[in-house]
């Protein structure tokens, strides 16, 4: 059978500072190695790059800059932690019983799936705090932008190739160490420079609230239940880790139904709300007094 054509690309750690030893009050303290890795780097990358168009986006479709930048950290604070803490619930249920400390080291591991729904509820707990009518036009701007940060992230894993797949000589399988394996974070990035391109053509005016969160959910759910059909299995030696199956179907399969469930919903919802333009996002914050997300409030006057 013909080999695999795509071969196994890596990025080398580029070293910060090597190891030391500092003996300090009678104690030997161990200080690196310290290196700029390719992942980390990559994703706060995508994140960096994902802000700053996000920003410009907000801007042009008229809605509260300072509002907006304050949704992004909600949303990406809570995306990182529930990122982790459900990636360990979800993926190493054994660990989290043996050691409950690591629920809390964030750095550790992430799930794309734990991520949106860290993002969703940092979404909702945004809108509570301050009182805000309809979070749509918000989770929408970022929806827009999100493929092109995504791009950078799943860069990330294709350069580390942490999502092997099942063994394969077919021509889009990659030459792992251990032999032809899919490659499912190339792929998923390949897939995500797709919708990226659709995404931010369609984004160049704005769309009726929700429009971009449900047609990429749509376009992402299915494309992923069917991607994690190619995962290593659990037989297989030559995969350290592989993701539990629960009922045949991986964590992320069983979300793909309610991701797909909730895209079908908000692209409805928005097809046929017949707001368009970018009044939605200018009235976005009806209600609420702007000056709550300013970094500096103005000073009263002094009473005569």
């Amino acid at each position: 059978m013909p080999g695999p054509l795509i071969p196994y690309i890596t990025l080398p750690e580029i070293p910060i500072i090597g190891r030391h030893v500092l003996h300090a009050l009678g104690h030997v303290v161990d200080i690196g190695p310290w290196t700029i890795k390719p992942f980390g780097t990559l994703v706060a990358l995508g994140v960096y790059i994902g802000t700053v168009v996000s920003m410009r986006t907000a801007k042009r479709w008229e809605l509260h800059v300072e509002a907006f930048s304050k949704f992004l950290f909600w949303i990406l604070v809570w995306g990182f932690v529930a990122g982790h803490v459900l990636d360990e619930i979800a993926y190493h249920p054994d660990q989290v019983l043996r050691d409950p400390l690591s629920l809390i080291k964030i750095w550790a591991g992430l799930s794309s799936f734990g991520g949106f729904i860290g993002g969703a509820m940092g979404a909702v707990a945004f809108k509570l705090r301050f009182r805000i009518k309809s979070i749509m036009p918000f989770v929408d701007v970022m929806a827009a932008v999100f493929p092109l940060g995504w791009v950078f992230g799943r860069m990330g894993c294709s350069v580390v190739h942490d999502h092997p797949g099942a063994l394969s000589n077919l021509w889009f399988a990659v030459q792992y160490p251990s032999g032809g394996r899919f490659d499912l974070g190339l792929y998923e990035m390949l897939f995500a420079v797709l919708v990226m391109i659709a995404t931010l053509v369609l984004a160049r005016k704005p769309r009726p609230p929700g429009f971009f969160v449900g047609i990429t959910m749509l376009t992402y759910a299915p494309v992923r239940f069917a991607l994690d059909f190619l995962r290593a299995s659990a037989t297989d030696r030559g995969v350290a880790e592989t993701d539990p199956r629960y009922f045949q179907l991986t964590p992320a399969q069983w979300a793909c139904f309610l991701m797909a469930g909730a895209g079908v919903y908000f692209l409805v919802r928005a097809c046929s709300s017949g707001r368009a333009g970018t009044d939605p996002f200018r009235d976005a914050l009806e209600g609420v007094d702007p000056v709550v997300f300013l970094n500096k409030r103005p000073v009263p006057e002094a009473k005569v």
